[in-house]
């Protein structure tokens, strides 16, 4: 007897109980049964019944005494493993070099305090995978002590790495917010994250032209953002052995004063951007034709006022619809206060010349468009009228952008120098993912200084390793997987995704047909492969042995495509 599976066009298939018997020489099949309503395990225990194999309870043979999460440590130890991340932190084996990995594991997988890692790893395989199953949070504290001693020389060795002679050297600064007020590097200053009153430290960030990580230095929370450049450019030079390269950095970073500076030092030269009131200047004097964009949207051109440089002038159309909109709502918001002011004086709710002054110095500052109204004000009344003059004359530059370089155009076209700046939202994007649900760089609990540069270097080697396996993972995420086509688009106008990247946007699968993923929900999945601990029942000698889930085919094909990670 055997079991056969009859296929049906419209249903599900058939399974039949059938025999085998003879008519002569012709071989022919009975249906004995029709076991079509049974379930798949059932169906395969009767065919290994026909087999003559002998069926048991799974509990008779063995039991399962644990279970712990292991695919998704997998697949960052293969990262590390393929990026030569051990050796990158330190070439000899130490329990500290085991520590900090494990740390950089748990901040890819499960971002958290010190004392939760220590907490949670037992829910995995960390603790056997990185040999750190004895750790307590004191150790990982003195593991990231170690760390900041370690820390000049890691970036040296992903700088040989990452970065080339004459090449560009991204750079920007961001900073994350405080839980405390003990740590000396603590101070109120330009919040990025939104959180007013709190105490910050700001952090810049050295990057190669990908947006690939490779230093990461930390400042005081008042920090002005040009007072960190030169210190990077040193960096760069006598600490990496680059005498020459190409700084990139957005127009808040790289000022006049910084561009004197790197005029002083030999092998610098920069690319960055013009503020508004610069551009105006040049359209003012004539130097900078508006009816130029009629025909292109990026021309070159020189001034005095820039000696050995080329500005390469850009308009994005989009860009300025945009601008123009967000300018007329925030107008609109203003005038909607201002008049809800004017009730309240109305109605004798609000008097005096100071008082009523204040109040509308709180409307129109709230909005950043001051200097688009004129005011009249007295004791009991309120006039305004919005200057028309000077929104048209601000509206003019709407979708406008000079792009400042001392490159000459043997060097770098204008072309690619508008990429090179553009460039910087790898910068930012490494941000993004450092104080978000990725690695949470935020908030900061520590109160010693060596430890707060230590917990935010950490969290930029974590951003390393999983800045290449999201490249190794394209294919599978949500993710532009044409990358060659950027270098030749149109570098002003606005950046589009490939037609295969919006279908898998809009579709949620692959060409397959398969899900397509972000970078948190396909480590999920892979944490869904486990290794359980079994022995067998009834043994009395406690000798136990490991089982781990067979992959299925996404989870094989991840864990293959970090095999093909290379520096």
């Amino acid at each position: 007897m055997h079991i056969d599976i009859v296929p049906n066009r419209k249903s599900a298939p058939a399974v039949l109980l059938r025999e085998s018997y003879r008519e002569g020489k012709k071989v022919k099949k009975r249906t004995l049964a029709n076991l079509s309503s049974l379930s798949k395990e059932q169906v395969e225990a009767m065919r290994l019944i026909l087999k003559g194999q002998r069926l048991a309870p799974v509990t008779e043979l063995f039991e399962c005494i644990g279970s712990r999460h292991h695919g998704h440590v997998q697949a960052v130890r293969s990262a590390m493993q393929r990026l030569g991340f051990m050796d990158l932190v330190a070439s000899q084996p130490s329990r500290e070099r085991d520590l900090v990995c494990a740390m950089v594991a748990s901040q890819i997988l499960e971002p958290d305090s010190k004392l939760a890692f220590t907490r949670w790893w037992v829910n995995t395989t960390i603790p056997e995978v990185f040999a750190v199953g004895d750790a307590t949070e004191d150790d990982l504290y003195s593991a990231l002590d170690w760390l900041a001693e370690r820390q000049p020389h890691i970036e040296k060795k992903l700088a040989a790495r990452h970065l080339q002679e004459g090449g560009l050297v991204l750079y920007d600064l961001s900073s994350s917010y405080f839980e405390g007020t003990k740590c000396p590097l603590a101070a109120l200053g330009h919040n990025r994250d939104g959180k007013k009153g709190k105490l910050q430290v700001n952090y810049g960030l050295l990057t190669d032209p990908r947006g690939c990580p490779v230093a990461l230095s930390v400042f005081k929370g008042n920090t002005g953002d040009p007072k960190t450049l030169m210190p990077q450019v040193e960096k760069v030079q006598k600490d990496f052995g680059i005498e020459r390269l190409v700084l990139v950095g957005d127009r808040g970073m790289i000022s006049q004063k910084q561009i004197k500076q790197c005029k002083a030092r030999e092998g610098i030269d920069w690319i960055t951007a013009l503020k508004t009131g610069a551009i105006r200047k040049l359209v003012v004097s004539g130097r900078l034709q508006m009816d130029l964009f009629d025909e292109r949207n990026l021309f070159e051109l020189t001034h005095p006022d820039f000696p050995g440089e080329r500005l390469v002038a850009c308009r994005n159309p989009e860009l300025a619809k945009l601008r123009g909109h967000k300018r007329q709502s925030l107008l609109q918001a203003t005038r909607g206060e201002l008049e809800t002011v004017s009730r309240m004086i109305a109605k004798g709710r609000l008097e005096g010349k100071a008082a009523v002054g204040l109040r509308v110095g709180r409307v129109i500052n709230k909005y950043k468009v001051a200097k688009h109204f004129k005011l009249e004000i007295s004791d009991k009344a309120l006039a305004w009228r919005i200057d028309e003059e000077k929104v048209a004359a601000e509206a003019a530059l709407d979708g406008i952008y000079v792009i400042r370089t001392s490159l000459k155009k043997a060097e770098m076209d204008s072309a690619t120098t508008v990429r090179s700046y553009k460039a910087l939202s790898g910068v930012e994007r490494a941000f993004r993912s450092m104080k978000s649900m990725d690695l949470e760089v935020r908030p900061i609990r520590h109160h010693l200084e060596t430890r707060v540069r230590a917990h935010i270097f950490q969290c930029m080697l974590a951003y390393y390793v999983k800045w290449h396996m999201n490249e190794a993972w394209r294919a599978l995420l949500f993710c532009d997987e044409d990358l060659e086509s950027k270098k030749s688009r149109d570098p002003v106008a606005p950046a589009e995704r490939s037609d295969a990247a919006l279908e898998k946007a809009h579709s949620k699968h692959l060409e397959d047909g398969s899900p397509a993923y972000s970078f948190q929900t396909l480590m999920r999945r892979l944490s869904a492969i486990v290794r359980n601990v079994c022995r067998t029942a009834g043994a009395k000698d406690g000798s136990t042995f490991e089982l781990t889930t067979t992959p299925d085919r996404t989870q094989q094909q991840a864990l293959s495509m970090i095999e093909k990670i290379t520096v």
